[in-house]
This record gives C-alpha cells, sequence and structure tokens, in this order.
C-alpha cells in the first residue's frame, strides 16, 4: 500500500498479470472496447478455461463465457465488477454494475428478491437495500409500496414510522393530526403517545401500545355521546367563555384490547382519550376509546365481599350489584368522550396547560373529565338518548356516587408507605371526593365497629357541588392558574391520614383481594396454508405474567438472509 492508495477512496486491488493468460481489463460496457488508464470500465477475465460446473456443458457455458474475438480458442468473462486502471498499472475496484451484494459469504441479487417480492397480491412495488443498521449484523431491508390505495389508516402508520425514525416534535405533531383523522378503521393502535400519570411531577413519561378492534354492539351507545357532544358542552356548568362554540371531530368507539403493554398493561386503563397535545385537540379533534373486554374481565374480578365491606348499608350493597356496572361504563364513556373533549383555552392563552400548570396538570385534567362524567350521571338526557331507562336513571346516578365515594378511601390500599399519593388519577378521586366533604353536605365520614365509611347522604347535594367544582378546575385550566391548581391538591388530593390506610390495608387484606389487577395478554399465533400465506389466527392465554412479561423483553430475531454463493 502507497501513499497513493490512502489518498484514493477506494484501494487498488492488485496489477495486470501480463505474463499469464488470465489478464483483467476493464472495457465499456457498451461498446465492448478496452478503455484507457483513469476511465471506467466493466472488469473482464481472459482464458482459455471455464469455472467449475460449466465444463462440458455448453448450454449454460455460453451466456457467461463468451468467445474472445481476438484469440481464437480463448473465453472471456465478465465479472460485472467496476474499476479503472491508473497510471502506475494498479486496478482499482469500484463496485458493480449489477446489483449483486455479498452478506454472510452469500451472494444474493437484490433484483431477484424484489421480483419475488412484487409477485405478491399486496406488494405494487419493492426496493431491497443493504442495512447495517438494523441490527448488529449486515441485513437486507425491503420498502414496499402497497397494491391497494393508501388510506388515513396507512398514513397514521407512516407518520408513526416517521416520528419514531426522528423523534423531532414536528414529527409528533403530524403523526398525533394523521392519528386522529383516521376515524373509521375497525382495526387500530395507539402508539408512539407518552403518559406521565406515574410521576408527580408529571416530567417522567411512560410509553403506552395498544392493538385493538372495534366492539360494534357497545359502540353504538358511546356514540350517542360524541353525536351529542355540542349539547353537552353548552350545558356545561362552567363559565360560558370557556365553552366550546363548535366541538369538533370526536371519534369514539367500544373496543376490546388484543394487545397492550407499556402504561396501558399489564396495568390497564379502563378508558383512553388522546392525543394529549390541546392545541390539536382543539383543531383537529380527539378519539376516545372504552375498553370494553376490559372493562368486562375487571368487573367479574371483584367479589361481591369488596362491596359489602366498605359499603354502609344493605340497599347500598344491592343497588351496586345491580346498577354499579352500567353507572361505571357509563362515566368511563362521558370521562373520556365529553370530558376529554370539551373546554377551551381563555382568549389570549399563551402556550399549553400542560406547561403552565406543571406537576398538577394531568391530575386536574382526570379530575375535570371525571367531574364532567359525574355531573351529567343523573341528566335527564341520558334518559331522552335510550342510555338509560327513565325508572333507573336516579337509582344509576346514586349508585356511582356512591361507588365513587367508597374508591377515595379503598384506593388507599395501594399506597402501604408513607402519606402522599403520588398517581394522578387516586390524586384527583380523592380531591374531589374530600372537596365535596369540606364544602357540601353530600358524603358523611361515619364509624361502625372501627371501622371507616364514606357515605352518600344527599345525591342532589353531590351534583349540585360536582358542578361548581368542575366551574373552578375549567377555570383554572383556562387560565392557566398553577397556584390555584396546586392549593387545590395540596389542600385536598394529595395528602392522607396514615391511621386510616392502614386500617383499610388490614380490611382489603383479610378479604384476599389485591391491590392492583394485571393482565395477561391473548397469545396470537399465525397459522398458514401451503403457499405460507395467513390462513388463521389461533388464540390462547397463557397465564404465566412473569413468563410473559420475560418473552416480551426479548429482543426480535435477526433477519434472515438467503441467497446462492
Amino acid at each position: 500500500m502507497t501513499n497513493d492508495d490512502l489518498n484514493c477512496p477506494t484501494i487498488g486491488i492488485g496489477v495486470r498479470l501480463s505474463s499469464f493468460a488470465p489478464a483483467a481489463i476493464p472495457k465499456h460496457r457498451d461498446a465492448g472496447q478496452p478503455v484507457a488508464a483513469g476511465e471506467t470500465g466493466e472488469l473482464i477475465v481472459k482464458s482459455p478455461y471455464i469455472a467449475e460446473g460449466y465444463w462440458r456443458n455448453p448450454t449454460d457455458t455460453a451466456p457467461v463465457f463468451a468467445a474472445d474475438p481476438d484469440v481464437p480458442g480463448q473465453r472471456i468473462y465478465r465479472t460485472g465488477d467496476l474499476g479503472q486502471f491508473r497510471s502506475d498499472g494498479r486496478f482499482v475496484f469500484l463496485g458493480r454494475k449489477d446489483r449483486q451484494v455479498k452478506i454472510r459469504g452469500f451472494r444474493v441479487e437484490l433484483a431477484e428478491i424484489e421480483a419475488t417480492l412484487t409477485q405478491h397480491p399486496e406488494v405494487r412495488e419493492a426496493a431491497v437495500v443493504v442495512n447495517e443498521r438494523v441490527t448488529n449484523d449486515t441485513a437486507l431491508v425491503a420498502y414496499v409500496v402497497p397494491a391497494r390505495e393508501p388510506g388515513p389508516t396507512a398514513d397514521a402508520v407512516r407518520a408513526l414510522i416517521q416520528f419514531y425514525r426522528t423523534g423531532e416534535e414536528s414529527d409528533r405533531v403530524q403523526y398525533d393530526i394523521a392519528w386522529v383523522q383516521d376515524k373509521d378503521s375497525p382495526v387500530d393502535t395507539i402508539n408512539g403517545f407518552v403518559e406521565v400519570y406515574m410521576d408527580p411531577r408529571g416530567i417522567k413519561g411512560s410509553w403506552e401500545g395498544l392493538v385493538f378492534y372495534v366492539n360494534k354492539e357497545k359502540t353504538e351507545r358511546i356514540n350517542k355521546f360524541a353525536s351529542n357532544a355540542q349539547w353537552f358542552e353548552d350545558h356545561m356548568p362552567y363559565d360560558a367563555k370557556y365553552r366550546k362554540a363548535s366541538v369538533k371531530g370526536i371519534v369514539a368507539n367500544a373496543i376490546d384490547v388484543v394487545m397492550e403493554t407499556g402504561d396501558s398493561g399489564p396495568v390497564t386503563p379502563v378508558g383512553i382519550n388522546l392525543p394529549n397535545d390541546q392545541r390539536i385537540r382543539e383543531q383537529y379533534g380527539s378519539k376516545s376509546v372504552s375498553l370494553s373486554n376490559v372493562r368486562d374481565a375487571s368487573d367479574n374480578a371483584v367479589p361481591t365481599s369488596m362491596r359489602s365491606e366498605f359499603s354502609w348499608t344493605p340497599e347500598e350493597v344491592q343497588r351496586s350489584e345491580k346498577f354499579a356496572t352500567l353507572a361505571a361504563e357509563l362515566l368511563t364513556d362521558m370521562h373520556e368522550v365529553i370530558g376529554h373533549a370539551s373546554g377551551q383555552q381563555a382568549a389570549g392563552f399563551k402556550g399549553t396547560p400542560q406547561e403552565v400548570i406543571k406537576e398538577h396538570f394531568s391530575a386536574l385534567e382526570e379530575g375535570r373529565a371525571d367531574l364532567v362524567g359525574l355531573y351529567f350521571m343523573g341528566d335527564p338526557k341520558l334518559v331522552e338518548l335510550g342510555i338509560v331507562p327513565a325508572a333507573d336513571l336516579e337509582a344509576v346516578m346514586l349508585a356511582e356516587y356512591e361507588a365513587y365515594a367508597r374508591n377515595a378511601i379503598v384506593q388507599l390500599r395501594r399506597v402501604r408507605e408513607g402519606t402522599q399519593i403520588e398517581e394522578d388519577h387516586m390524586r384527583n378521586r380523592q380531591m374531589i371526593v374530600r372537596w365535596l366533604m369540606a364544602n357540601t353536605r353530600s358524603i358523611e365520614q361515619r364509624t361502625r365497629d372501627n371501622k371507616t365509611y364514606l357515605v352518600v347522604t344527599d345525591p342532589k347535594a353531590f351534583r349540585d357541588g360536582v358542578g361548581k367544582l368542575l366551574g373552578e378546575v375549567q377555570r383554572i385550566k383556562s387560565e392557566g392558574d398553577y397556584a390555584a391548581a396546586k392549593a387545590l391538591f395540596e389542600t385536598h388530593g394529595i395528602h392522607f391520614d396514615a391511621t386510616l390506610r392502614d386500617e383499610i390495608v388490614k380490611r382489603v387484606d383479610s378479604l384476599n383481594l389485591p391491590s392492583y389487577q394485571g393482565f395477561v395478554m391473548p397469545k396470537l399465533t399465525a397459522v398458514k396454508g401451503p403457499d405460507g400465506t395467513i390462513t388463521d389466527v389461533q388464540i390462547s392465554y397463557p397465564m404465566d405474567l412473569t413468563k410473559q412479561m420475560l418473552e416480551f423483553a426479548e429482543p426480535p430475531p435477526s433477519p434472515a438472509v438467503t441467497g446462492s454463493k
């Protein structure tokens, strides 16, 4: 190697052998004539011999080893390698004229792979490239253009891919918009969104991911809230200047979850409303989902003993058994659809409420959405829409108010050390109940047999208090009043009595009840036909959560590469 080699983008690989018959001679691919030093041509080898596998095989030999017109009996082999002779006689390799590559000792023709991919009926175009960044090893990566015309779902997935590639805020915004505009897909995904519920500072986020399909039967009810969102907006109990004149783009579905992870699993929400970006919500709308099969499984896992242990009267237990499931579903539907989608920032407000209200924003927003659901729980509009029978309306409302009050103390079983609540949903629930206890006569704390109960004594006062608190919470968000948000949660939402918590823990443990419910995801196994196409999917239900979590943590296998030497 010389200094000239080091200054050249490619390194010389040898000189022409003048004393031996095989010669390395670059030629123009079209003209077939020798080129001068410094010009690029194709490397050919002249020899009276042929390669292994071609001897006495004239059919295969003819297209590969052409006759040399200058030397009778001699053949020419065109290698496909491109290069040039330098003035000192050395040959420099510059690449190939075709797209053949060598990976792990195998010669791979990229065009052949592309041709095979385009034979699939769902692929219109394909491009295969070598990419060393996908894994720690060199790999082939295929890009395809689907045969069918792209739609909103494809646009959202492409935007998500772009966001994952760059991590840029501008690409996140484009993905949020594309995802919201995908309104009608029966199969959808929540992916790439980040929540901060678990961090009391509102800084450390966790990614959430779900794959689900729409439950058409249950979607009918939740869509009634979406299609009447403007009515609910117009009847909100807060200042008219914080109401939206035109509620935009609410998409609401009841869904059955196929897979969820990250912030959504194995400990799962029962409802989700996204995107979180207030500016996108106001301009483009939002999508709300109620996780139907998760809700059903959760309700079935709660024993009657849980209700009876914390209910003040047998009538409360009976009311809960009859109406609690419906009431909880209605609260979730209204929380996600008309709760999060309601309200607007004050005129002239700059930035986002998340930036201004800081660590209290998530708890405030979850509380605001809960308050919307609680306020309309007993509204005759639910009867008018055919959601609740008139004869059951008051009982459904009372069942939810009682359940909400009970949960404010039952949830303390999840905080077994310290005297502060850190999780945002828990903060907002305690804030609402303790504010009502401090400012209305709707809930009483009672003791019997050394056990504490929260008893709803006046449903009307409960609803009126909810309306008043909702008005203040909406003002705090719309104005970006950080000081008021901090005071609200410091007074009612964060701190609790350790003695009460210890009592609740003892009572829950005596019932052998868990603090949290974890969901094992179904395992989907593709069933393929003789031609390799997927013909069915087998669903199984592994019951070992630890094993499943470890399987999820395993890295994906490296892509396989095949070809001919």
